[in-house]
C-alpha cells in the first residue's frame, strides 16, 4: 500500500497536478483498492480537515505578518539591528540574522520573513559592496528560522495532524532556532571576509536608544507569545489572535498602516490561508487512507528489518526527508508524511515532540534546496539572480544548518533539556 500511495502521488505531481488534488486522488486510489471508497466518508474527512480549532491559529499568524509588513514594523526592527552591529565588518549580514530571529517570533512563515528581510536588506547589502549571491543566500537561509522559532505555522500543522501538543512544539523550537542563528553568524564571519564591503557608520548611544524605542513595541510581541504560552495564559490559537490584534494596534500607534491598505492585507491573508487550509483538508483524507491501508505498519516492519536503534532510525528518516524536501514543499510534506512516520518513531520510543521539531527543521531546510525550494525563488525574485547563483551563495549556510540538524539527532538533550525547563 505504501508503494501504491507514493507512486500515485508522485506520478500526479510530476505531470503538474496541484498538490492538494494529487493528495486527494492518491487517497481515493488507495480507498478504491481497499474496497473502502465512500463519497460520504470522503466529504466528512474533508470538512473535518479544515474544521479544527488549532488550525485557526494559521490565518491569525499570517495576518500578523501581513500587518507587520504593511505597518512599517519590519523597517523599525531592521533599523534597530543595524544600530547594534551595522558598523562592524560584515555588519549587514549580522543585521540580516538578528532581524531574522526577531521576524521569526512574529509571523511563523519562512517565505514571509525572507520577502520582508530581502526587500529591505538585500539592496542595502549590494549597494555596500557585498557579493549578491552570498547576500541573497544568507537572507534565504535566515528566512527559514521563521518556521523553527515560535510561532511556527508548520509546527501547528504537525501538531494538528499528529495529535501533538503545539505549545510544546513551539517551546522546543527556541533553542534549536537560536543555535541555527549562531551557526549562520559563525559561517558569515568567515565568508564575509571575501567581500570588499563598506560598513555603516557606528551608531551613538543616543541613536541606539532611539532605534530601540522605535522598535520596542514590536520586540515585545515574541516575548508576549512565549510567556503567554509558557504560563498557560492562552492556547496557540489564542496566541495567534493576540498577535494579530497587537500587531494591528502598534501599527496604528506607529501611524504607518494606512486605512486604504487594510483591505489588501486581509485579501492577501485570505489567499494564503485558503491554500494552506485546502491542503490541510485533503491531507486529513490522505491520513485516513494511510491509516486504514496500514501504511505505518508496513513502513515500521520495513524499517525494523534495517534497524531498531532509535538514533540510527532517526538518521535514516532524516536522510529520507532531506530528499523529500528537495522535491516537495514544506506544508504538503508535513501533512503527507506525519501520519506515516509518527507511528513508526513512537514504536521505538522517540518523543513525538522531539521528532516533530526535527521533521520541521529538516523540511524547512528543503525550502532552500533546489530544485523546488520555495524560499530560494523568493530570494531570486528579489535579487534578480538565477537559481544556480543563489545555490552557490547559500551552500555554506545550507551545510551548517544540515550539520546542526544531525547534531540535534545525535544529542537529543539539546532539545529535550530546555524543553523540560520551558514546559515544566
Amino acid at each position: 500500500m505504501i508503494w501504491l500511495f507514493l507512486a500515485s502521488l508522485f506520478s500526479l505531481l510530476l505531470i503538474g497536478v496541484p498538490i492538494a488534488i494529487s493528495m486527494l486522488i492518491s487517497a481515493v486510489v488507495m480507498l478504491v483498492s481497499l474496497g473502502l471508497f465512500d463519497t460520504g466518508i470522503l466529504g466528512e474527512y474533508l470538512i473535518k480537515g479544515a474544521n479544527s480549532f488549532s488550525l485557526m491559529a494559521i490565518p491569525f499568524f499570517i495576518l500578523t505578518g501581513e500587518i507587520m509588513n504593511a505597518g512599517g514594523v519590519s523597517r523599525r526592527i531592521v533599523d534597530f539591528a543595524s544600530s547594534l552591529v551595522g558598523h562592524i565588518r560584515g555588519g549587514l549580514g549580522y543585521v540580516v540574522i538578528i532581524s531574522g530571529v526577531i521576524f521569526a517570533g512574529l509571523s511563523g512563515s519562512a517565505v514571509a520573513d525572507t520577502a520582508a528581510l530581502g526587500a529591505i536588506l538585500i539592496p542595502m547589502m549590494i549597494a555596500k559592496g557585498y557579493n549578491k549571491n552570498r547576500a541573497t543566500g544568507l537572507t534565504a537561509a535566515t528566512g527559514i528560522l521563521g518556521t523553527i522559532i515560535p510561532p511556527s505555522i508548520p509546527m501547528i500543522l504537525f501538531g494538528v495532524v499528529g495529535g501533538v501538543s503545539i505549545s510544546k512544539l513551539f517551546m522546543a523550537g527556541i533553542v534549536p532556532g537560536l543555535l541555527m542563528a549562531v551557526g549562520l553568524m559563525v559561517v558569515w564571519y568567515f565568508v564575509s571576509k571575501r567581500d570588499n564591503s563598506d560598513t555603516l557608520p557606528k551608531a551613538t548611544s543616543q541613536e541606539r536608544w532611539v532605534a530601540l524605542k522605535r522598535a520596542f513595541l514590536a520586540l515585545l510581541l515574541p516575548v508576549i507569545i512565549i510567556v503567554g504560552l509558557r504560563g498557560g495564559v492562552f492556547t496557540p490559537t489564542e496566541a495567534g489572535v493576540v498577535a494579530a490584534v497587537y500587531a494591528f494596534i502598534i501599527s496604528l500607534i506607529y501611524r504607518e498602516l494606512k486605512w486604504t491598505e487594510i483591505p489588501k492585507v486581509f485579501v492577501e491573508t485570505a489567499k494564503t490561508t485558503g491554500v494552506v487550509m485546502f491542503v490541510a483538508a485533503t491531507a486529513i483524507v490522505s491520513g485516513y487512507a494511510i491509516t486504514v491501508g496500514q501504511v505505518p505498519r508496513e513502513l515500521g516492519e520495513f524499517l525494523s528489518n534495517i534497524t531498531t536503534n532509535p538514533t540510527l532510525l532517526l538518521v535514516i528518516i532524516m536522510l529520507f526527508l532531506l530528499i523529500v524536501g528537495c522535491v516537495m514543499d514544506l506544508t504538503p510534506a508535513i501533512l503527507i508524511f506525519t501520519p506515516v512516520l509518527l507511528p513508526v518513531v513512537k514504536a521505538v520510543g522517540i518523543d513525538p515532540v522531539y521528532f516533530g521539531l526535527l521533521m520541521v527543521i529538516n523540511l524547512s531546510i528543503g525550502l532552500i534546496t533546489p530544485p523546488v525550494g520555495t524560499v530560494l525563488y523568493v530570494g531570486c525574485g528579489i535579487s534578480k539572480i538565477s537559481i544556480i547563483d543563489i545555490t552557490k551563495g547559500i551552500f555554506p549556510f545550507l551545510l551548517v544548518q544540515m550539520a546542526i540538524l544531525f547534531l540535534l539527532v545525535l544529542f537529543p538533550g539539546i532539545v529535550t533539556v530546555p524543553l523540560e525547563f520551558f514546559t515544566e
